[in-house]
């Protein structure tokens, strides 16, 4: 008799991008000399004032962190929110400190379903969204974005409100890249208090913007039934420190607060430290747009003189880009790939995606010119 393995991990289908991987194992192995944009790992260097801090906070002894985080990195976050977003966060009651944005955005329908199953993700999107709500328990329903709208979700569309638990949002937005006014986190805060579901915002991608800093659901007048995810990784290339926060209604928080030390996922005491130096540094976020700016400015350069429509581009570090004629999301990216430029293709990240592919703007400056070449010479 094999051992027992849950029925929805057999079922899921293989994380999109590990599909991804294999396509660029294949072209390797072909020869193929690829320049992958395909997943959007940040490859800029890590600031040297958050080594220098982590180092420093290096002991002879370690201890298990706090699931509620040092108060020093709550302070630093409540301070960061309040210069950026002009909010007094408290940081005792309404700032938890997480393992990274991935962690705590896959537990939180294990810390909130209740009697209420339903989860709204956007489509296309993070699959964390959805998987964490499947293995809570819980049901999913796709809110498509769609470029007609903003890629926002349609909320006069949306039937659900007495049954749902949780409403997902993400922006600046992965994939489209598309930016969510103050106006929409409003409307939707206040559905949230009046049918009773919790707004969670996804905000990792906050400080990577190329028009104008994106308001955040923060800067609401009210935080009840609201959640914001945020994180070290984009705004300070700190993915393999796994270092971010959740922030908003005390309420969530203190579930949050009493859930956490049941799963063990604070980020370690020299991390939380490095973290305060991150948080308290605007600086190295400024060099980090400059450069993902450039970046965008070479590869969207090119795909534009190609003829290629830019449907999104506004933030993050993301290109949005509609596919040519009649091909597919799949096809148009296999078509890139056999030239050696990996991208995503849309429908790996929901069905709504479909018609476009991402280009995650993570390789080298040289590396984008390179592509840029190349993209200029595809028929």
């Amino acid at each position: 008799m094999t051992a027992p393995v849950s029925p929805l991990l057999s079922s899921l289908a293989a994380y999109p991008f590990v599909r991804l991987e294999e396509a660029k194992r294949e072209a390797a192995a072909r020869g193929v000399e690829l320049i992958d944009f395909g997943v959007g790992e940040p490859r800029e260097p890590t600031p040297q004032l958050v080594r220098d801090a982590l180092a420093a906070a290096l002991g002879d002894t370690s201890r298990y962190p706090l699931a509620q985080g040092l108060p020093e990195l709550r302070k630093a976050i409540a301070d960061w929110a309040g210069r950026r977003f002009g909010v007094a966060l408290d940081p005792e009651t309404e700032i938890i400190p997480t393992l990274g944005s991935k962690e705590a955005i896959f537990g939180l329908a294990q810390a909130v379903l209740g009697g209420r199953r339903l989860v709204a993700v956007p489509d296309p999107g993070y699959p964390v969204y959805e998987r964490g709500a499947l293995f809570a328990g819980g049901e999913v329903v796709a809110v498509p974005l769609l470029e007609a709208n903003g890629f926002l979700p349609d909320l006069d569309a949306f039937d659900a409100w007495d049954r749902l638990a949780v409403f997902w949002v993400n922006y600046p937005n992965n994939p489209t890249a598309a930016v969510a006014p103050l106006a929409f986190y409003e409307r939707l805060a206040q559905l949230a208090r009046r049918h009773g579901f919790l707004l969670a915002s996804d905000e990792a991608y906050s400080e990577l913007w190329f028009e104008s800093p994106p308001p955040s659901a923060l800067q609401l007048p009210e935080l009840t039934n609201v959640l914001v995810f945020n994180t070290l990784s984009k705004r300070s290339s700190m993915t393999g420190y796994r270092s971010g926060f959740a922030a908003g209604d005390p309420q969530l928080i203190a579930a949050l607060r009493a859930f956490r030390p049941t799963v063990g996922t604070a980020p370690q005491e020299f991390v939380q430290r490095a973290s305060i130096a991150a948080w308290g540094d605007e600086a190295h976020v400024e060099q980090t747009r400059a450069r993902y700016r450039r970046k965008r400015e070479v590869v969207g350069g090119a795909l534009e003189r190609r003829g290629l429509r830019i449907a999104g581009s506004a933030a993050t570090m993301y290109l949005w880009v509609a596919v040519p004629g009649s091909e597919t999301s799949e096809s148009f990216a296999a078509r890139l790939l056999e030239h050696g430029v990996v991208v995503a293709p849309g429908a790996y990240l929901g069905a709504a995606g479909e018609g476009y592919v991402r280009f995650a703007l993570v390789p080298s400056l040289e590396e984008c010119e390179r592509a840029a070449a190349i993209l200029e010479e595809v028929s």
